[in-house]
């Protein structure tokens, strides 16, 4: 028989209540500062109409179009990044020059490079390049007709094709760089003794890796891979610095037009919020999961 399962709050100690009634104090602070010191007054009701407010044609509101392109750009970007992350941390890893080198120097510039000059290099010098060079500029720039339910459900108008191709190029390669050196790291921690075991049974090169090595890996992975896809969905707002039409974009072009700067900002960054801790809570079971590979 099952133990009852006890509520979430139930968990929480004498520190985590301190620091929620810290948080609560300074909401509050925040509040009657902003109506006292600065004189701002609040108009929430202004504010929720604004986001609710649907286009001219019924389409949906301009607020929500912009977290759904955040969390479109977050997801193809985890994809992305991910994916070329592993591929630069076994390169990083090789015993052959030719693919060990490239890598390590991709590693090394990028993430010695900030986030904002990196976006705007790329996007001005290499994306206005590399669609044409891919064959891509009569999908992305000319596209003809209307999108599918399918092709505008993952990725979105087709007008902003290009804007999204170049936004999860951007966020992917930075975050791509960083991710190398989790798995790299995460691989290297695994103990000699699990080579040998691996060896001694004869598997092939492959096998070895994928059934005893990487899964064992992944415990020690997936913690620090949460946190930089986390930061991969926060870093996303810099792209609205090149028109891309996420939720920074969006909350920037509302605050900016209404003169609700408070309301509105407070929440975009609860959107920001709420898309961080779903992330953070998938991860939270996937480390449950991986744990089991553990050697104890």
């Amino acid at each position: 028989m099952q133990a009852p399962k006890v509520p979430a709050w139930k968990k929480l100690n004498t520190l985590d209540f301190i620091l929620l009634a810290i948080i609560a104090t300074f909401v509050a602070w925040l509040g009657y500062r902003s109506s006292v010191g600065i004189h701002y007054q609040w108009n929430w009701s202004r504010a929720f109409e604004l986001i609710f407010t649907s286009g001219k044609a019924g389409e949906l509101p301009y607020f929500f179009q912009g977290l759904i392109a955040t969390l479109r750009l977050s997801l193809w970007g985890i994809l992305f990044a991910g994916t070329l992350g592993l591929v630069l941390g076994l390169a990083r890893r090789s015993s052959i020059t030719l693919l060990r080198l490239p890598a390590q120097a991709y590693i090394q510039l990028v993430r010695n490079i900030p986030p904002l000059v990196f976006v705007f290099i790329f996007y001005f010098f290499v994306s206005s390049q590399l669609v044409p060079a891919l064959g891509l500029a009569d999908t992305l720039r000319h596209h003809q007709g209307e999108a599918n339910a399918l092709q505008a459900f993952l990725f979105g108008p087709a007008a902003l094709w290009e804007n999204l191709f170049s936004g999860v190029l951007c966020v992917g390669l930075i975050s791509a760089s960083y991710i190398a050196e989790i798995v790299r790291s995460g691989i290297d921690n695994i103990a000699k003794g699990q080579w040998e075991a691996a060896n001694s049974l004869g598997l092939s090169s492959w096998d070895r890796f994928r059934y005893v090595i990487f899964p064992q890996a992944l415990a020690g992975i997936v913690p620090p891979l949460a946190g930089q896809f986390i930061s991969l969905v926060k870093d996303s707002s810099i792209i609205s610095l090149i028109s891309i039409q996420e939720l920074t974009f969006v909350g920037s072009e509302i605050a900016n037009s209404s003169g609700l700067i408070f309301e509105i900002w407070l929440l975009v960054g609860a959107g920001y919020l709420i898309l961080c801790l779903g992330l953070s809570l998938l991860f939270s079971r996937l480390e449950k999961r991986s744990q089991r590979h553990t050697v104890r």
